[in-house]
């Protein structure tokens, strides 16, 4: 029985594939957004039918303004009616779903807007791009979906020809309920674990970076569309590029070959004829087609070989260049009826196994690729998603000098808005399928109300996740950045997805990249050290990045991430703005935390990170700001330390690393790059400087000076520069040395370990490593504060000011140079953290993107840090602040 139950599934899933009308991420010809003008109520205040309420003639008076693209939660806080659930303990004045039951949380989402009857053949399609979870939709006092309309992860795609108004005023109503299995928010990853039993995210009911979205996220969450074609519609355009060989990042370049497909669908009652074409880089491609009445087909393309291709490579390896590519299609090769513009980045993923670290290398363009990733969750647990906060987030992961994103298996797959921002800023991506150990039974879990065998299971629907799955891979599949699949974090799917998923769905829809099961998988990173095949996840001591063998291509290792101050001050009420005291081991309690940390931090996560004991060495913080400012001290040194600890063993213990994690969704302390509100921290420049393409770098183990080339052409003649300074500026050279470099390589240089022991004895020293080129320009910049023979940082208490001179011109609209001297013979200037802030306020502007920040500066040199900004339409010049470790502090007039 259970095999005719898999064969029919199939044979149902695959016919869906061709005749499911969907939309594609790419450009239609004719499409405007239903983005604005919606109207809720509860459907507990609703009596009428969706018929009734669908009627141009049904008042709607009383109804609150809704939020579409939205959640019934951001139109509530839209409204007034609920507080910021990001700010302090506010989320737990807000009902919970698994409390008031699912009806407090259905709601009715209404919009009138103006489309006539189109003439001849003409089609109008209503489609949507998300809703959570089930919904039925009326338009004009009709029913538009005949079937059931369910699951987070489905677009879907309706002919309204038919039922619009002859008026041209037409009225969409959308009742939209919640998920079926709403969880129990108590406390555990994913609750009690039932969230599961749906197709959608797991994040909703509670993880340990996140207290319970409320209402699970129900609503028209993502983007919805009026589409016209003609006669003949054109969807889902797939794209693959095959580069074979191994290639240069320059010169000239053999073709690649281009594979081209598209799916059409007649909805007229005649055949009709007519031809598919795509134009890329000026070269023109047709494919005659004649389509049955009322049919759908997918129709491939003759193989395009693109001649001297421009190829598109990760952040760091080369340019991100883009082809458009407009794909339509022409009835009696004429008229137009229906056209996408998909832009295509010609590249190839490939694997290759590697002896030495038992683990997956992954290939670019025949050039293999030492993974620094960063695990990603969502950019909003509320879903409010944009393209500039994608832009943005984005391009702070290129400029942490990374190269690949992991999207967690909890949340969902990415919209195409974010994989656009991967595709320009050089981002490959690592996409979780819906799955978690935690929720999918992969351990015994006394919070979960469900035991192993049936979480193991989850979802409810199988073939809802299979069919899911299979619109959600033409959604991304032509970006560049899309590098790997995973069946799901930390689990496999059950065997009667995993296997259709596998071997059926992606070689099909797909077939170009690599397919991991799940996301520490044996196939992927051979685990010969026991546990999960993943983590640390708190903070070491940064030695332990490089002598301690982690898992070869460790898809999970982090660490801490509390920002600044006025970070803190955002989300965490004055009152309750008191550090974490440490409780020494002999005073805590059998089993008792590390520190006592107030309420409001608990509530936000911070409990288990563990802060206090790395912040003494610097000293017993004064207060929050004193606590708040050595946290930086930390989260530079801890994130400079792990990806120079992995690069150390590249090739040898290594082949990537993804940091868990280097965002948060919500108002969370548990790992972050920057805060939720886009204020980088530390973190974020001591990853980008670990992480540089060519590196200079310090072994606090032995002591040996090394230098990592991830570049992939070899670099001759560079210098390595090594000093030591005293903390009143006193300087002893440690050596001057030119070094030669292979292509992604990793060189010991000689080991210093005796002398900068010695000179940082009595009160720490500064150790600067440089390497500069044949002309004298600096490649990498790398200074190390280093702690007294007690391991205490005794010597920056007591650093002297420094003269510094600081200055700052407007070098362009939305770019600012700032420049910071200082003088000779002196101290370091230490730690030095610039800000763009408003003139009146001096709160700082978000987002900005700093190419430095938390610098330091050697005695006699001058350091230039750019700025860019988004600057408002008539608002007034900024202005800069500087502080540093010892408190100086500068506000700085911009020179236009």
């Amino acid at each position: 029985m259970l095999k005719i139950y898999k064969f029919r599934l199939l044979k149902m899933l695959f016919s869906m594939l061709v005749v499911l009308a969907t939309f594609n991420q790419s450009s239609a010809q004719d499409q405007y957004e239903l983005n604005s003008g919606w109207l809720c109520m509860p459907s507990a205040k609703i009596k009428a039918k969706g018929s009734e309420i669908s009627n141009a003639t049904f008042s709607m008076a009383g109804w609150k303004k809704a939020i579409v693209p939205g959640t019934v939660l951001t139109t509530m806080l839209a409204n007034q009616e609920v507080p910021d659930p990001f700010y302090g303990m506010n989320n737990e004045l807000i009902p919970d779903i698994y409390k008031t039951g699912r009806e407090y949380y259905t709601y009715w989402f209404a919009k009138d807007f103006k489309e006539a009857v189109p003439a001849a053949d003409g089609q109008v399609w209503l489609k949507f791009r998300g809703i959570n979870y089930s919904c039925d939709i009326f338009l004009n006092g009709q029913k538009v979906n005949t079937q059931p309309f369910k699951g987070m992860y489905l677009r879907k795609s309706f002919n309204i020809t038919k039922l619009l108004s002859k008026s041209g005023t037409n009225r969409l109503a959308v009742i939209v309920y919640p998920p079926d299995e709403v969880g129990n928010p108590n406390g555990g990853q994913g609750g009690d674990g039932t969230i599961a039993k749906g197709v959608a995210h797991q994040y909703t009911a509670g993880w340990d970076w996140i207290r319970p979205i409320r209402d699970r996220n129900t609503g028209i969450w993502d983007k919805v569309y009026i589409e016209k074609t003609g006669a003949v519609s054109l969807d889902n355009p797939h794209v693959v590029t095959l580069v074979p060989g191994k290639r240069q990042q320059t010169g000239i370049q053999q073709p690649a070959l281009i594979k081209v497909s598209a799916e059409l669908k007649n909805s007229t009652a005649k055949v009709i004829s007519g031809n598919l074409v795509y134009t890329l880089n000026g070269q023109k491609v047709i494919q005659p087609v004649k389509l049955q009445p009322n049919s759908a087909a997918e129709i491939n393309f003759p193989d395009l070989s693109l001649k001297n291709p421009k190829l598109w490579w990760p952040a760091g390896y080369g340019k991100q260049d883009l082809y458009p590519m407009q794909i339509s299609f022409l009835e009696n090769g004429t008229k137009l009826c229906d056209s996408q513009t998909v832009n295509v980045g010609v590249r190839e993923i490939q694997t290759e196994w590697n002896v030495t670290t038992k683990s997956k290398e992954v290939l670019v363009n025949g050039q293999k690729i030492f993974i620094k990733g960063g695990n990603w969750i969502i950019s909003d647990a509320m879903l409010r998603f944009t393209k500039s906060r994608y832009d943005t987030e984005i391009r702070y992961h290129r400029d942490m000098n990374l190269n690949l994103i992991r999207i967690w298996g909890g949340a969902l797959i990415e919209r195409p808005e974010f994989y656009e921002a991967c595709d320009k800023y050089g981002m490959l991506v690592f996409q979780d399928f819906w799955m978690s150990g935690d929720c999918n039974g992969r351990w015994e879990d006394p919070q979960k109300l469900e035991d192993q065998w049936k979480r193991r299971q989850y979802p409810d629907d199988h073939h809802l996740f299979l069919e899911s799955a299979a619109d959600m891979i033409k959604m991304v599949r032509n970006h560049a950045s899309l590098a790997i699949w995973c069946g799901g974090n930390e689990i496999t799917p059950p065997d009667d997805i995993l296997i259709p998923l596998r071997d059926q769905i992606l070689p099909k829809l797909d077939g170009t990249r690599w397919f991991i099961d799940y996301s520490n998988s044996d196939s992927m990173s051979q685990n010969t050290l026991g546990g999960n095949g993943d983590g640390p996840y708190t903070i070491q001591n940064v030695s332990t990045f490089w002598e301690t063998k982690t898992f070869p291509f460790n898809s999970e290792v982090g660490s801490v991430g509390v920002g600044d101050l006025e970070s803190l001050e955002r989300f965490i009420p004055k009152a309750n703005l008191i550090a974490p005291e440490y409780i020494a081991p002999e005073k805590r309690k059998a089993k008792g935390p590390s520190e006592k940390v107030d309420s409001v931090w608990d509530y936000h996560n911070y409990l288990g990170v563990g802060y206090e004991q790395h912040i003494l060495p610097y000293g017993k913080p004064a207060d929050i700001a004193d606590f708040a400012k050595k946290a930086q001290l930390v989260n530079y040194d801890q994130y400079r330390g792990l990806m120079e600890g992995f690069s150390s063993h590249m090739w040898d213990w290594y082949t990537g690393v993804i940091i868990w994690k280097t965002q948060n969704p919500w108002t969370s302390m548990r790992g972050q790059m920057y805060d939720y509100y886009l204020d980088p921290n530390a973190c974020l420049f001591g990853l980008r400087s670990g992480s540089e393409l060519l590196h200079a770098m310090y072994n606090p183990v032995d002591g040996m000076l090394m230098l990592v080339n991830n570049d992939l052409k070899g670099r001759q003649n560079i210098m390595l520069d090594a000093r030591v300074l005293d903390m009143d500026g006193k300087e002893t050279s440690l050596t001057k040395v030119f070094c030669f470099m292979d292509p992604s390589s990793v060189k010991k240089v000689m080991s210093v370990k005796k002398i900068v022991d010695e000179l940082s004895a009595k009160k720490g020293a500064f150790l600067s490593l440089q390497l500069l080129d044949e002309n004298k320009k600096l490649l990498s910049n790398n200074l190390y504060w280093l702690a007294d023979n007690k391991g205490m940082y005794s010597g920056l208490n007591e650093l002297k000011a420094s003269a510094i001179k600081t200055s700052a011109k407007l070098v362009k609209t939305g770019q600012i140079e700032v420049t910071v001297t200082n003088p000779a013979n002196g101290p370091v200037s230490f730690f030095n953290r610039v800000s763009l802030v408003d003139g009146q306020t001096k709160k700082r502007i978000l987002p900005v993107f700093y190419d430095d920040n938390y610098f330091s500066i050697l005695p006699g040199a001058e350091k230039k840090v750019i700025i860019d900004y988004y600057p408002e339409k008539g608002a007034a010049m900024p202005v800069i602040t500087l502080t540093n470790y010892i408190g100086q502090e500068q506000t700085i007039q911009i020179n236009p």
